[in-house]
């Protein structure tokens, strides 16, 4: 989909914005996505919703395997105890 095929107008109040999107897609495709149900607004939208957290959950796999991949040893208690403790004492939190 190329992005001039998506026109948006904020609604400032609302929290919302609305976008009009042209979709080509072959006519088995969409006709099987009309019986479906999924050309709705409400269906697109929890489509979208579905498929960033689908992106943000292979972000966060991705991560993980850059991390094993550094071969960093993990954080022991002490580590996290130190690091809260340098943190607190930074915004003058001692001994909380």
């Amino acid at each position: 989909m190329n992005p001039k095929d998506i026109q948006g107008v904020r609604d400032g109040n609302s929290g919302m914005t609305t976008l009009e999107v042209t979709l080509t897609l072959p006519d088995q495709l969409a006709q099987a996505a009309r019986q479906a149900g999924l050309l709705t607004g409400g269906s697109l939208e929890r489509l979208i919703e579905q498929a960033l957290q689908r992106q943000a959950g292979q972000q966060l796999l991705d991560a993980m395997q850059r991390l094993r991949d550094a071969n960093t040893p993990p954080l022991t208690e002490d580590d996290v105890a130190a690091a809260v403790a340098a943190v607190r004492k930074s915004r003058g939190e001692a001994g909380r």
